[in-house]
């Protein structure tokens, strides 16, 4: 070994073993606070500083009030949460979720509530895989990998039980009694910011995750000790006196598309070019004023199926039944085809459930090219599903009617420019990376635009079979929620309702009739048309898909019903 080598090695062995001491148990714990609080936060502190253009001294000390009620509170929490036998995990898992949570703040605008940790837990993996992207990877091998290992090899000394439990409580009460005081002393002006910009209360890590999670713990325990409450037990099939076949009616459960994108609302690009021959030749009927339940998948689509309403939905914690029970119990047969990550809990009740929901598994080298599949995929496997959903009919048993549901993919994001097929890419060109921000904004509106307009032609698909079909049919087309594609720094969706945007919550509806469901249901000629440009929600969507199912129940409110005007005095039958 050269003399050189064996010099320096000498003068840093000193070093090198003061770092190698056992860590104090409370000193270890601060260092990790401390992260959490600085690297583990920079979302927070980036927003905090950006609320303001001056920056000055007052802004200053806000800052520095603000990180040391962050790091105080963080310190309460980690000398409740971190002890011996379990410190080296729960460590790296905070730091995980610290770095995890940044990222999707920082890339796409997002905070983390309960629903969006909902999302988190009802995600699949091609959904995970949409998300996977190198500067993630970067972000958790800085965030996690380097710091879990260090964190992991620290040794550390070892106390009585009861002493370590006396100290880590006494920094608990310390830390809490200076949490206070600085509230205390920064009250008006922390209590204005947090006040006037909510987001922030969910961009603190690691106590987002921490209360989203147990929100949804309790919410989830509370629904599980409760027994499912029925509804529609008085559902029956009604007829304004005019015979015919029972009815067809095809729910399409769009996915993430915003009206803003929207041809028929009115954007530049006529992105619905399909729908929009519909609606000229008098068949079609656009519904411009309507406002989604929610943000995300999760609790729109519950809620668009349930009787009670976005608001009292967002309070309830009771199991009810919903829309499709009470057509199932009305007596029509019920489909419903996924080609989306589930149907959070609405068809759980369907007796073919296990068999029909999902295309995951369908192989089409056209439609479903590197193991996804478009949403075209629904309408050629249709006819088969609703031939076995008739043979599963009892015999003797006569038909009253059939609801399919088909929950598409649609802009599922941030991967638009996988929903399009290469031959119908319209716009060019157009971001391939789920890395949105690091697209130009008009390729992102590009890959988007070529989603929504194959979601037209998905649509206009859907009509065509539903022509060739010998009896009354309808199709209600309407998506779950919206989408920000950059505005004001926001990317996808997810935002509590509360404060989103109106890109986030103003959602594209449109209606189709043929011309015999038109006759059967009696209803006056196009009166639907009469409401395109009424101030309607998903509230009206359970209400209002039973009057175009033609079923009847006192659970049915008229002021929610779009279609109350239409309605001729009607008969009970079946």
């Amino acid at each position: 070994m050269p003399p050189y080598f064996t010099a320096f090695s000498a003068f840093f062995r000193p070093f090198s073993k003061a770092f190698r001491r056992p860590w104090h148990p409370l000193g270890l714990l601060l260092v990790l606070a401390l992260w959490l609080t600085t690297l583990g936060n920079v979302p927070l502190w980036r927003s905090f500083w950006a609320l303001t253009d001056s920056h000055g001294l007052r802004t200053g000390l806000g800052l520095l009030a603000m990180g040391v009620i962050v790091f105080a509170a963080t310190t309460v929490l980690l000398s409740l949460l971190v002890w011996p036998r379990w410190r080296k995990p729960v460590g790296v898992v905070l730091l995980m979720v610290a770095a995890a949570n940044s990222y999707f703040m920082t890339a796409y605008g997002v905070v983390i509530d309960p629903t969006m940790m909902a999302n988190t837990v009802q995600t699949d993996v091609r959904e995970v895989r949409d998300l996977l992207s190198g500067s993630m990877l970067m972000v958790l091998l800085l965030g996690v990998v380097l710091p879990g290992v260090w964190w992991w090899r620290q040794p550390v000394q070892q106390w009585p039980a009861m002493r370590l439990l006396g100290r880590q409580l006494g920094l608990a009460l310390l830390a809490l009694v200076l949490m206070m005081v600085v509230i205390w002393a920064s009250f008006q002006d922390l209590a204005s910011t947090m006040r006037n910009h909510k987001s922030l209360r969910y961009m603190v890590n690691p106590f987002n995750t921490v209360y989203a999670s147990g929100r949804l713990l309790v919410g989830q325990t509370t629904q599980a000790r409760m027994s499912l409450q029925p509804i529609g037990e008085d559902a029956a099939m009604v007829s304004s006196g005019a015979a015919g076949a029972p009815p067809l009616i095809v729910l399409v459960v769009g996915e993430t598309v915003r009206a803003a994108n929207f041809g028929l609302a009115g954007y530049a690009r006529d992105t619905t070019p399909e729908l929009r021959q519909l609606q000229t030749s008098g068949e079609l009927t656009y519904f411009s004023n309507v406002r989604s339940c929610g943000t995300n998948t999760q609790v729109s689509v519950p809620c668009m199926f349930s009787h009670l309403g976005r608001e009292a939905q967002a309070k309830n914690d009771i199991p009810y039944e919903n829309l499709l029970d009470v057509l199932q119990r009305a007596g029509m047969q019920v489909l419903w085809l996924d080609n989306q990550s589930g149907c959070k809990g609405v068809c759980d009740r369907l007796p073919n459930f296990g068999n029909v929901a999902s295309t995951l598994n369908l192989k089409d080298p056209t439609l479903c090219p590197d193991g996804e599949c478009f949403d075209e995929i629904m309408l050629r496997v249709l006819p088969e599903r609703l031939t076995e959903l008739e043979k599963s009919r009892p015999a003797g048993k006569a038909p009253v009617g059939t609801v399919v549901v088909l929950h598409q993919m649609g802009n599922h994001g941030p991967a638009y420019y996988k929903r399009t097929p290469a031959d119908m890419k319209q716009y060019l060109p157009e971001c391939r990376t789920n890395v949105l921000q690091d697209c130009p904004a008009q390729d992102i509106v590009n890959a988007y635009d070529n989603a929504v307009r194959y979601t037209d032609h998905f649509l206009g698909q859907t009509v065509r079979w539903l022509k060739t079909q010998k009896r009354p049919t309808a199709m209600l087309y309407v998506s779950d929620h919206g989408e920000s594609l950059g505005e004001k720094g926001l990317y996808l969706h997810g935002m509590p309702y509360m404060m989103a945007p109106q890109e986030q919550t103003h959602v594209p509806m449109a209606l189709w009739l043929s011309k015999s469901l038109k006759m059967q249901s009696g209803w006056e000629a196009n009166c639907w048309q009469k409401q395109a440009t009424d101030a309607l929600t998903h509230d009206h969507y359970f209400h209002s898909v039973l009057s175009l199912a033609q079923v009847k129940t006192r659970w049915q409110q008229p002021e929610l019903d779009m279609f109350s005007a239409c309605k001729a005095k009607p008969a009970l039958r079946g």
